[in-house]
């Protein structure tokens, strides 16, 4: 019925005959076709006519009507997947050039994929607060193969998600869950000196633990208590609340890589002393790893186990350690 009224419709506008040959046919089989396809944001139908073969032999009066879809519009952003924040292979490189630029409101900088703007998983604008991080960013993204997209390969860009999305909703929760393990803070632990098993450790943590608490001493006011007990033990109020109040202090970037380290390094002392800069990076894996590395000295290293873990453990502190450098404003 349609293809009738369409085809008197036609004929009165053109009082020449007018194919309408496989009329019917073609505008099924190109709707059905594009369907599937995006819609343009205008007002206007996606589809046009058009006279493309009006050269077509079968059709000297060039007056068979054709119908085209509209392309729809190139996105201009690119939003990571969730699966992003886990670790897992997100698809494969669609991209091939990778720049930074100032955001577009003026505050801070954007990275770009071609001509789109990376956005973090809850697609808000991944605006880094310095040029120096932006580009460490995009070199992440740049060391991408083309046959996936690695997560576990760019830690910064994690990092700087954290600090724009989860940092900000959860801070005081993230503060309490930092405080609640300071009594059992790694460097407060120590082996007893009085068992043949444990002397060697025992002395080994004077000589490079001791110097950091004295450190602590100085920095706070007050001395930390050491302790022997699987349990761990009860610091003084007053450094617990100076600890927190550091933490208060701290911007977004920061509280999300002192929470990196700490999650890393099993200690809040540390992270702080890396943030502080008492700490370099090797140092403070020194002291993470004390009584482990004593322990491969003596029995040995085990592949696929020892050196993972100190190759994950630098990965993890370092890439924390250098989000703080990096988003330090000079």
């Amino acid at each position: 019925m349609a293809t009738v009224i369409l085809k008197k419709t036609l004929n009165s506008l053109n009082p020449n005959s007018i194919l309408l040959r496989s009329l019917s046919s073609t505008a099924t089989a190109t709707a059905t076709a594009t369907a599937g396809q995006p819609q343009s944001d205008t007002t206007s139908s996606s589809f046009t006519f058009s006279s493309d073969h009006n050269n077509d032999t079968n059709n000297p009066n060039g007056d068979e009507i054709y119908i085209k879809a509209r392309k729809p519009a190139p996105s201009t952003s690119v939003t990571m997947p969730m699966s992003f924040m886990t670790g897992s292979v997100v698809g494969k490189r669609f991209y091939k050039q990778v720049t930074t630029r100032p955001a577009d409101d003026g505050v801070g900088w954007s990275v770009m994929l071609d001509y789109r703007t990376l956005k973090t998983p809850s697609k808000r604008p991944l605006k880094c607060s310095t040029l120096s991080l932006a580009k460490a960013i995009a070199a992440e993204w740049e060391f991408q193969l083309t046959d996936g997209i690695r997560p576990f390969t760019m830690p910064l860009m994690k990092l700087a998600c954290t600090a724009l999305e989860r940092v900000p909703l959860t801070r005081p929760k993230i503060i309490d869950s930092l405080m609640a393990r300071f009594n059992q803070d790694l460097v407060f632990c120590r082996a007893p000196d009085d068992n043949v098993l444990t002397s060697g450790v025992h002395e080994l943590q004077v000589k490079k633990i001791d110097p950091l608490l004295k450190w602590v001493e100085s920095e706070f006011g007050f001395k930390p208590v050491v302790y022997s007990s699987f349990f761990g033990g009860k610091q003084e109020d007053g450094l617990v609340k100076a600890v927190e109040n550091v933490l208060k202090k701290t911007n977004d970037n920061e509280l999300a890589a002192i929470d990196a380290l700490a999650s890393a390094s099993h200690s809040l002392i540390i992270s702080i002393a890396i943030f502080r800069g008492r700490l370099q990076i090797h140092e403070a894996i020194e002291l993470i790893r004390l009584e482990e590395d004593m322990q491969v000295e003596k029995w040995g290293l085990v592949e696929g186990g020892h050196d993972l873990d100190v190759a994950d453990l630098k990965v993890q502190i370092s890439s924390a350690a250098v989000f703080l450098g990096l988003t330090k404003q000079f």
